[in-house]
């Protein structure tokens, strides 16, 4: 059974992946060769899971818990031409 999840970039489509996925109980990596980019999508991540106490469908409690799941991880990359399959998925 699959426990773990790599979301590769974290723009729009991967901080809302990683977010859904986090939700639904997964440890998330959540990796991208910007650190200014990881640090916006876990701002947007959290801000979403604010959005959703103030509706009332979590609580505060599920936020804590769900938004400890995804580690967030920055790239050093010296080219473009990346093998993002060969990443092994380890949890620090």
């Amino acid at each position: 059974m699959i426990h773990k999840v790599s979301v590769i970039g974290a723009g729009t489509m991967g901080n809302g992946i990683a977010h859904v996925f986090a939700q639904s109980g997964f440890t998330v990596r959540l990796v991208d060769v910007s650190a200014a980019q990881v640090e916006k999508a876990l701002q947007t991540i959290a801000k979403n899971f604010d959005r959703q106490i103030a509706k009332g469908t979590i609580i505060e409690a599920q936020y804590i818990i769900n938004y400890g799941k995804i580690i967030s991880e920055i790239l050093q990359i010296s080219s473009i031409k990346v093998s993002f399959y060969n990443l092994p998925f380890s949890t620090p």
